[in-house]
């Protein structure tokens, strides 16, 4: 087994494992529990993130003339659920961090049913006007997900259970870790992808940009609309806008074994990290 291998069937995965164990450290049964408190606000915030989401990616693709590889690549991070770091993100944007552990928690666990679904209608899609193609085994792919996801968020919620006091204890290591995996695994991802970054850029860095900020515009005026008060309206935008990068490079590198797909992912954490900390530098400030 290569270097290469070794990092994409290996360190990416075995990464992302951890980073949703130290999620699943953080949570407890309560955080599943507030859907029946907050079901109008969960309803929205999951439209958001699996239908506007993938719909918007969708259209842009097709309106920006994306390359079948950057389409699909675009597409494999619409499909991925928010990232943990929109928990920390919310905080200090003053949110509802409740709301927002919630929908992250929620949107991970379904995720592993729709992820598979929209690739394999993107790769039919787009990869039809491509000289090759790839087949995605949904069962096999499902399979894989709920290993690198949902597994570890629940062996985190059992030690969260069982050992209280040292999953307390662990709670800012394992956020500060599962901080710097992700730095290391985006960090990779450009590494190895150093040579195409400048033609990425220009080929989807204008649409991921927009991308990211119509996802957090549009989660922000769907839960105004619908008289959410303003602290799950930013709980939602977040959740919309901040995509689990870390997944999206996963998928591309580990389960489709294409490292160019994964570079819509590289482009769209630029811009949502600069965004993002535009965000909280004003709503940190702010009193409301």
């Amino acid at each position: 087994m290569n270097y290469a291998n070794i990092l994409f069937e290996v360190f990416f995965p075995v990464a992302l494992a951890v980073i949703m164990l130290g999620m699943g450290m953080n949570l407890v049964p309560n955080d599943f529990i507030r859907i029946v408190k907050y079901p109008k606000a969960i309803l929205i915030g999951l439209t958001n993130q699996f239908v506007f989401l993938p719909c918007i990616s969708f259209f842009l693709a097709i309106a920006c003339n994306l390359s079948p590889l950057m389409a699909i690549g675009l597409m494999i991070l619409a499909s991925c659920p928010g990232g943990p770091t929109s928990n920390l993100i919310t905080q200090i944007c003053k949110g509802n961090v409740a709301l927002s552990v919630t929908l992250t928690s929620v949107a991970s666990v379904i995720s592993v049913l729709t992820i598979p679904y929209v690739l394999s209608f993107s790769l039919e899609y787009f990869g039809s006007k491509s000289d090759s193609t790839i087949k995605l085994p949904i069962l096999d792919t499902i399979i894989q997900i709920f290993g690198i996801t949902v597994l570890p968020i629940s062996i985190g919620m059992v030690v969260r259970r069982f050992k209280t006091k040292f999953a307390i204890k662990m709670e800012k290591t394992m956020r500060l870790a599962s901080t710097l995996i992700f730095i290391a695994v985006f960090m990779t991802a450009v590494a190895v992808n150093f040579n195409l970054i400048g033609q990425a850029m220009r080929e989807v860095g204008l649409v991921t940009l927009l991308l990211n900020i119509l996802t957090l515009g549009l989660g922000f005026l769907t839960a105004k609309l619908f008289k959410l008060n303003f602290k799950m309206a930013i709980s939602i935008s977040i959740e919309s806008g901040i995509q689990n990068g870390t997944l999206a490079f996963v998928i591309a590198t580990t389960i489709l074994r294409n490292t160019e797909m994964s570079i819509p992912t590289v482009a769209y954490v630029i811009w949502m990290y600069i965004i993002s900390g535009i965000l909280m530098w004003k709503l940190s400030k702010s009193s409301y």
